[in-house]
């Protein structure tokens, strides 16, 4: 099995985030997405403290399918740099895992 994996990246519009979603879950470069709720974030850019309304989206994915992964968030993704963090998942349950290896397997591979 596979190496679950889970990916952070912001957005600032709420269809933004769900294109994102809908695509890498198509792409089965995503088990899950998670859109979580309106947030602020506060950060600096180009020498400015910036503060925007933002949505975190969790992407649950498997170690193997990161590097596509990473390369699709910056194709879809508006911001010049987007947030893209990797968390290890330390357990979870089976059955669980199992289901996120299957659903991101490429193609052939399922």
């Amino acid at each position: 099995m596979n190496k679950p994996a889970l990916v952070l990246t912001t957005v600032a519009r709420e269809e933004v985030a769900e294109a994102i979603a809908r695509t890498l879950i198509d792409e089965r470069l995503a088990a899950c997405v998670s859109v979580l709720a309106p947030m602020t974030s506060f950060y600096r850019w180009k020498d400015q403290i910036e503060r925007e309304a933002e949505r975190q989206l969790v992407i649950k994915t498997t170690e193997d399918r990161l590097a596509e992964l990473e390369r699709r968030v910056h194709e879809l993704h508006p911001y010049e740099l987007p947030e893209f963090l990797v968390l290890d998942v330390a357990a979870g349950s089976e059955v669980y895992l199992a289901w996120l290896s299957s659903e991101t397997r490429a193609g052939d591979d399922r």
